[in-house]
């Protein structure tokens, strides 16, 4: 019988690196640099935060929070971009965390997932961190995807679950 621990770290890599990741980049395939930046109103944020905010999360709570990395998140700053960045800057950053996250928990050892770690502030299990960033980055995926849909008025035709190998 396989390891729980051990699957949820290996489920957690697949859901963020091979199913997340693929239906964003999708999307980017269908804005113009423009619709990266649009926004109905002020309250809401744009494709172009929400990547920027995804990099900072997955950062901060992973590389950071559970693998020990020196904490540089300007969490503000995500949402206060307005400078119009490309996709493909966004992109690569939010890649180059992926890839950061992404050593660290296959290196993690599952037997600590019950250990504690200090993130914004809270003491959590690792368990938890890696939990919700993949419930988080689960949440602006979705987001990201109504945003494409309405801005660029076609079907996403996104990877579906099925579609991502195991």
């Amino acid at each position: 019988m396989p390891d729980a621990a051990q699957v949820f770290l290996e489920q957690s890599r697949r859901y963020l690196s091979a199913h997340y990741l693929p239906k964003i980049e999708r999307c980017l395939e269908k804005l113009t640099d423009e619709d990266l930046w649009w926004r109905p109103n002020e309250a809401s944020n744009s494709v172009g935060n929400l990547l920027l905010h995804l990099a900072g999360n997955v950062r901060q709570w992973i590389v950071s929070g559970v693998g020990g990395a020196p904490d540089v998140r300007r969490r503000q700053q995500e949402f206060d971009e307005r400078a119009a960045l490309p996709g493909a800057v966004l992109l690569a950053g939010l890649k180059a965390a992926l890839d950061d996250a992404d050593g660290v928990l296959a290196a993690l050892d599952p037997a600590r997932l019950l250990d504690y770690c200090r993130i914004q502030g809270r003491e959590m299990t690792l368990l938890e961190a890696v939990y919700h960033v993949v419930e988080h980055f689960s949440t602006h995926t979705g987001q990201i995807a109504y945003v494409a849909k309405l801005r660029a008025g076609v079907d996403l035709d996104l990877p579906r679950w099925r579609d991502v190998p195991r």
